[in-house]
């Protein structure tokens, strides 16, 4: 019995060299995709919770003053 490989050693490293680069490739853009949406949800909270904030704002100003408070 002898443990040779069925294909020589060079073209075996090539190949998985070229799977991998081909799944690092993969996950790049799954990442790439996946920060844009994270990066779009953000802008969204950022929008939401601005508008919150203006709101805020608005109210505390629109209240009327209380002479007897400090």
């Amino acid at each position: 019995m002898t443990d040779t490989p069925s294909k020589p050693a060079k073209e075996s490293a090539t190949a998985r060299q070229d799977r991998l680069r081909q799944a690092l490739r993969e996950n790049l853009k799954r990442r790439k995709v996946q920060m844009r949406g994270r990066a779009s949800q953000a802008g969204d909270v950022v929008a939401v919770e601005a508008s919150s904030d203006a709101d805020k704002i608005q109210d505390f100003c629109s209240r009327p003053v209380d002479p007897d408070r400090d």
